[in-house]
């Protein structure tokens, strides 16, 4: 089981906050999601089966072609921006190294 206090340390690292009853629940979820990956590493060969893009086929299915179309400007974007280095916009730091 994932140990409440590293589920509450990616929540801060997210910016994400959750009432101390959540981390219990998310706990299970997470049981149950680590239980059905063990259960997936078990099948034979598995390592041999090419990965989904889709839970299904559908013939019909048609994707349109890529058209560039309008966009911003770098300086457009900067305008809504609260803190910037240069032209690119700054965010806060989100990765912490040792996770």
């Amino acid at each position: 089981m994932i140990e409440k206090d590293k589920l509450k340390k990616y929540a801060r690292l997210l910016m994400f906050d959750m009432k101390d009853e959540e981390y219990k629940t998310l706990q299970e979820e997470f049981d149950v999601i680590l239980k059905q990956m063990d259960l997936l590493g078990k099948i034979p060969d598995i390592d041999k089966v090419k990965p989904m893009t889709f839970p299904y086929k559908n013939m019909d299915a048609t994707l349109r072609d890529d058209e560039v179309g309008d966009y911003l400007t770098v300086g457009e974007v900067l305008e809504n921006t609260k803190y910037q280095v240069g032209d690119q916009v700054k965010v806060p730091k989100v990765v912490d190294e040792d996770v």
